[in-house]
């Protein structure tokens, strides 16, 4: 008989970030472009919320009272295209067309075109503004909503995210959480050769936020500090989750050439094989 321990609940996440991974791959490879590093380097936060964090119903993605997402990172749209599969907002076969003429999964999220994406994004900075906006908007409504917005870090170099940040903290925002993807590398090189960012949390705090860290691939520390962030009741929350970009792919993991690139086959192969043998 299935048991439900804490236990086993991070095995069903890390499976489900393990087949997000797989078909992010599968997608990227078949399209033969996408920024892979990025998306990997998300996977188990995203299989969290999906999984456990968002009050959604895929059966009514316009449902009122839903909870938001906004990949403000919107270059890692297949990992959210994989969330979406995977929770039931279309089949798992569209996957298939990802880039492709017609497609509902267009190498950026499009609001207009794939149930599940809230907010069109691509262009860096923008993500989180958009998601204060459905905060307040929220909060103005009286409804319960929270809102999840995922940034990368080298998005941080945008000074809208910090008007956006600071504005937060002036409204206390405080169902509205950021999730930063600190694997430390962007297309340039590492962030803080582009643009110091430490003490990153420290920065947040200054502009009224409540900070957390935590290791970006540790399902438990992910949970609990998601659960955090939906009991602070006076301030937006931050998450600085520290990530390895191309996480999933050990020859090319934490390398720069990985923000984006086309695996060979060789490469290919033996990364589904390894996440297929999770």
């Amino acid at each position: 008989m299935a048991t439900d321990t804490p236990e086993a609940r991070a095995e069903t996440y890390q499976a489900l970030a393990n087949r997000i991974r797989a078909h992010c791959l599968r997608m990227t490879h078949d399209g033969a472009s996408g920024h892979v590093g990025s998306m990997l380097s998300m996977a188990e936060l995203i299989a969290v919320l999906y999984e456990r964090i968002l009050r959604v119903d895929p059966a009514r993605p316009k449902w009122p009272e839903r909870d938001r997402f906004v990949l403000s990172k919107g270059h890692a749209a297949p990992a959210l295209y994989a969330a979406l599969a995977e929770a039931g907002y279309f089949p798992k076969a569209h996957l298939d067309t990802f880039k492709r003429f017609g497609s509902i999964l267009q190498g950026h999220p499009d609001m207009l075109l794939t149930p599940g994406v809230e907010m069109s994004t691509g262009s860096l900075g923008q993500g989180l503004s958009a998601a204060l906006g459905m905060a307040l908007a929220a909060r103005l409504d009286g409804r319960a909503s929270r809102v999840y917005a995922l940034l990368g870090d080298g998005e941080l170099d945008e000074g809208s995210v910090w008007e956006a940040a600071m504005a937060a903290g002036h409204y206390g925002a405080a169902n509205l959480a950021a999730i930063l993807d600190r694997n430390q590398l962007q297309v340039s090189g590492p962030t803080e050769k582009s643009m110091r960012l430490e003490p990153v949390a420290a920065k947040w705090q200054a502009f009224g936020w409540e900070a957390l860290a935590v290791d970006g691939h540790d399902i438990g520390g992910i949970l609990e500090a998601l659960q955090r962030a939906g009991q602070v009741r006076d301030k937006p929350t931050v998450i600085v989750a520290r990530t390895v970009k191309g996480k999933g792919l050990p020859a090319l993991e934490g390398q720069t050439s990985v923000h984006s690139c086309t695996l060979t086959e060789e490469q290919y192969a033996e990364a589904m094989k390894r996440l297929e043998a999770c």
